[in-house]
């Protein structure tokens, strides 16, 4: 099954993804997350946020950092994942990109999507919900929002389960049929 989880900052999207794949499998089934983060290397409040990621996760589970989820799904994809996260993904997307000037982001969006449609194992991907957090006055911050709002969507579209996480309580969107 594919899940996406949504919610505002800090809303708990990402425990609640954590504990859901966790549950669903079988005790001590490894799990590969997928961290679409830039590396924490050069800011200290984003390392910090970084270690209490990696601090709750099973031991046995093994973390993949990398900007090109859509490969790491697709070298993959009967491997339970968990992807944190699809802001971050698409950030750094729009940067190889240049989508802050106007270029396209069609085609890694694309292939994302291929990816996570043909992926045949449990998949959790966790995104910020763009109508929870501050509206952005910039050209960039309004594309990101318009590019977000997208690929939510269009992942929604996939996934079997959409749940939306707000004050770290989860609310289901759209369930398995």
């Amino acid at each position: 099954m594919r899940t996406l989880v949504v919610g505002g900052i800090r809303s708990g999207k990402s425990r609640w993804a954590e504990e859901t794949i966790a549950t669903s499998l079988a005790a001590a089934t490894p799990v590969r997350y997928v961290a679409a983060g830039p590396a924490a290397d050069s800011d200290p409040q984003w390392a910090g946020r970084v270690a209490k990621h990696r601090a709750r996760r099973p031991g046995h589970w093994a973390t993949v950092e990398t900007a090109d989820v859509a490969a790491e799904l697709l070298r993959c994809p009967d491997f339970p994942t968990l992807v944190d996260d699809l802001g971050t993904w698409l950030t750094a997307t729009l940067d190889r990109h240049r989508g802050w000037d106007g270029g396209s982001v069609d085609a890694p969006v694309d292939e994302l999507l291929s990816a996570v449609q043909t992926f045949s194992s449990t998949l959790v991907l966790v995104s910020p919900e763009v109508g929870l957090t501050v509206m952005p006055a910039s050209s960039a911050g309004r594309r990101f929002a318009d590019e977000l709002g997208s690929l939510n969507q269009r992942v929604a579209q996939l996934c079997e389960r959409v749940v939306l996480v707000v004050a770290g309580q989860a609310l289901t969107i759209k369930a398995p049929a």
